[in-house]
């Protein structure tokens, strides 16, 4: 899977990815750190990469509908420091299936996954 993640995840979460065999690219691995999520969004989507971020600005369902964009992950953790997301991310059992959820919307919080399908 293309996967691209945001500035403000851990780039470790990039390296478990590409572990498990996905195409990851950063937001620094292309200098696009800080830019606006508009151009964010248009990389990601160009790219045709799911994008990983924390970032509310991407949780308007309305805006980024399933099935429109190869897939927004949005990680929700009650701690969303560095440790936690790792931890979170380190169940195979997510990470298995982060494979399934192409062009959906995810919210992944500390217990619970939620997936809108197209």
């Amino acid at each position: 899977m293309k996967i691209k993640i945001d500035e403000n995840l851990p780039t470790e979460l990039a390296e478990l990815l590409r572990a498990d065999g996905h195409d990851v690219h950063t937001v620094y691995d292309e200098n696009i750190a800080g830019t606006d999520d508009a151009h964010l969004f248009r990389v990601a989507t160009t790219e045709e990469r799911m994008l990983i971020t924390q970032d509310l600005d991407f949780s308007d369902v309305r805006q980024y509908k399933p099935g429109t964009h190869p897939g927004i992950v949005l990680v929700r953790l009650n701690d969303p420091s560095r440790i936690e997301v790792m931890a979170r991310f380190s169940s195979s059992d997510l990470r298995t299936e982060l494979t399934t959820w192409s062009k959906c919307f995810v919210v992944i919080s500390d217990h619970k996954i939620r997936v809108r399908r197209a």
